[in-house]
């Protein structure tokens, strides 16, 4: 049987004395905390107009001010992240699901499959990321799903490169050629042995992602081919915000402030990740090299 789960339990102890990681995974946490609590932590109702507050600045009653017709800017940050957070999750998981699983079936498969499948992940990877999603966000309808489906197309083909370069190396390990000569079906093998050993440096993809997933659906919001109104997040708050900036920067000011810091949190602890899971690594490399198992029934973590 297979297991993943040691060897990220023997990474923790490399990864919480990098003080800038755990910073990023404490920030990470509260941004998270208050997507998730943010109808008990909102000051205001999310679309409660007030139109004698507008543009009042930050005070004890409106801590990070009031917007154009009134709004709380506080509360529609904190419902904000939900937005935000819930298509960088969107996007990962589409990508990764679709990425990884062509990735894997090329990198064990080899052959005429693998050239197929990465010829057709060339074509995607030929056009840069950002301006194809613009083409897809111009094409559909404006809106949270269109910048899921817009950046996630984009997105995948660098999960497949990455896993099938890690499963055609899983795939000449000694274990793997046993369990071929036992005669265990190929898709078994994948899903036991290929698979399981190929997650590492996805999950550090992932961890990296996030924040330019966030940054890329603030920027397609912010040119008005993302969330719309009256749907709560940053980038088009940052958009509504722009014209004010000099006479009431407290309207984009504090929505860009959250975008950078949670971009920033994620970048910080993928790093982190990186450093304490890459297999490239001296100290991971010589912790996998004892690990590696003497029979196909029990492949290295």
């Amino acid at each position: 049987m297979t297991h993943h789960g040691p060897p990220l339990r023997r990474s923790l102890p490399r990864l919480l004395p990098d003080r800038f990681a755990a910073f990023g995974a404490v920030l990470i946490v509260l941004v998270v905390l208050a997507a998730v609590l943010a109808p008990w932590l909102a000051p205001y109702p999310l679309d409660e107009v007030r139109p004698l507050e507008r543009l009042r600045p930050p005070s004890a009653e409106h801590w990070f001010g009031t917007d154009q017709v009134g709004r709380d800017v506080l509360t529609r940050i904190l419902y904000g992240g939900r937005t935000s957070l819930f298509i960088a999750a969107a996007v990962l998981a589409v990508s990764a699901l679709a990425g990884v699983t062509l990735g894997v079936v090329a990198g064990y498969a080899g052959g005429r499959l693998r050239d197929v499948i990465m010829r057709v992940t060339d074509v995607f990877l030929a056009f840069p990321a950002l301006l194809l999603s613009l083409a897809l966000a111009v094409v559909l309808q404006p809106g949270v799903h269109t910048v899921i489906l817009a950046i996630a197309v984009t997105w995948w083909p660098w999960y497949t490169r990455l896993s099938a370069s890690v499963a055609a190396s899983i795939a000449t390990r000694p274990y793997v050629d046993a369990a071929r000569c036992l005669g265990v079906p190929a898709p078994l093998i994948i899903l036991r042995h290929v698979l399981p050993n190929s997650l590492t440096p996805v999950l550090v993809q992932l961890s990296l992602d996030a924040g330019g997933v966030i940054l890329t659906a603030a920027a397609l919001s912010y040119l008005g081919l993302g969330a719309q109104e009256p749907t709560a997040e940053w980038g088009l708050m940052v958009q509504q915000g722009q014209t004010l900036f000099t006479t009431n920067w407290w309207v984009v000011t504090f929505p860009g402030l959250a975008i950078l810091l949670t971009a920033f949190a994620f970048n910080v602890l993928g790093e982190g990740l990186r450093g304490a899971l890459d297999v490239r690594s001296g100290g991971a490399r010589q912790e996998r090299a004892t690990q590696e198992p003497a029979s196909a029934e029990r492949p290295r973590p």
